[in-house]
């Protein structure tokens, strides 16, 4: 999506891309020997709705090819500031709509009034967050951009601001005060260094995955995809990849990430729309699960 007459924030339904101003620079992808098969380097941002409507793919293909794949999670900065105005955008108010819309197009609960009420004005501070967290656990880290996305997406919180950030990552088990102090610390440099990786690698836009294997083959997918794409991507660069089985129960469902949306649920159960969503209200009327609820759409968390 160019970024010369359209906003980042401004994410294209059709491409399925959130755009940031980048270079025409297309470098290589060097990969360490790794146990497994393929690499799977995805660039993102906190506050990406196609990397959020991207969720149920992502979700499906780490229980169908974790034995396979590592994935590898760099910041690309989508929202520096404000201080530009493109795309008939000049202020976050611009963007609720916006975000209401693609809620919709994606089927995942994107609620636009977090930037009519209490608006980032920029994505850098969770960005830098979530390379302070890496410093911990690469597996807390993973929960604890999943607990940002929830907080902005759903219960319209601004995620810039360290209260935010420091909820979400107690709730994931994460050090605060280490957080704290790698936040304002060696993670921004390592947020620097995500940058200057996007840049190389001529990544324009959000989600942009590269699949790599261990001699350095490489398939890129750009913009949000059916799931198909994804597997397609991981089988050409290992054609002897093999696909695990999951339980696709609710419970071990629900195991395995602790929060799904009706639409994630659909996608790793194989159940229809339809029947995903009563069943998830059913669970939840039993109290078995809680059910969140925005104008565009819930959540299902195991309690």
């Amino acid at each position: 999506m160019s970024t010369q007459t359209t906003n980042p924030l401004l994410c294209d339904p059709d491409t399925g891309v959130c755009g940031v101003p980048g270079s025409e620079e297309n470098g290589s992808v060097t990969v360490d020997t790794t146990e497994k098969s393929v690499k799977v380097i995805y660039f993102t941002d906190p506050i990406c709705s196609s990397c959020w409507g991207i969720e149920p793919q992502l979700r499906k293909m780490k229980l169908e090819y974790g034995k396979e794949i590592e994935v590898e999670y760099h910041m690309g900065g989508l929202l520096p500031d404000w201080s530009y105005n493109s795309g008939g955008i000049s202020k976050p108010s611009d963007v609720a709509h916006h975000w209401d819309e693609v809620s919709g197009y994606y089927d995942m609960p994107i609620d636009g009034d977090v930037w009519l009420q209490d608006p980032l004005d920029s994505s850098y501070p969770p960005s830098i967050a979530f390379k302070a967290a890496q410093l911990q656990s690469e597996e807390k880290a993973i929960l604890f951009m999943r607990e940002l996305r929830e907080l902005v997406f759903l219960k319209k919180k601004n995620i810039a601001k360290w209260e935010n950030m420091a909820l979400a990552a107690e709730k994931v088990g994460l050090d605060v005060s280490q957080l704290k102090s790698d936040f304002e610390g060696k993670a921004k440099t390592l947020f620097e260094n995500d940058l200057k990786m996007a840049r190389e690698l001529g990544v324009r836009g959000f989600p942009t995955i590269f699949f790599v294997n261990n001699k350095g083959e490489k398939q890129m997918i750009y913009g949000s995809k059916p799931y198909p794409f994804y597997e397609t991507a991981i089988l050409t660069v290992n054609p002897k990849a093999e696909k695990s089985e999951f339980a696709k129960d609710w419970e071990s469902l629900f195991k395995k990430y602790s929060s799904l949306t009706a639409k994630e649920f659909t996608e790793l159960s194989g159940n229809g729309r339809k029947e995903s969503e009563k069943m998830l209200n059913e669970l939840a009327s039993q109290g078995k699960l809680e059910k969140t609820t925005t104008k565009n759409g819930s959540l299902w968390t195991k309690k």
